[in-house]
């Protein structure tokens, strides 16, 4: 699963050695963090979260055929007080 988000991200973004994705499994689920450069986030998340959407669309799609439950956060390397992750 985390492979499959890397590939998406990677090819959607200007600077892809800056993405990383951390995979924490639990017991009833798995959550994606993936982690970008602060001008790449817009990029991942898209015009009002379609992009966003569409990535967790696939991955709940492909976690669906492994009998898993997946959740995909997306994170910004933001940095300084008052910042926020998207």
């Amino acid at each position: 699963m985390k492979e499959l988000v890397e590939y998406i991200v990677k090819a959607l973004v200007d600077k892809p050695d800056q993405i990383s994705v951390k995979e924490t499994a639990g017991e009833s689920i798995t959550i994606l963090e993936i982690r970008t450069a602060p001008e790449d986030a817009g990029k991942v998340i898209g015009r009002e979260g379609r992009i966003a959407n569409s990535i967790r669309a696939i991955t709940k799609a492909a976690a669906a055929k492994q009998n898993r439950k997946v959740t995909v956060e997306i994170l910004t390397d933001d940095e300084g007080p008052g910042k926020q992750s998207a």
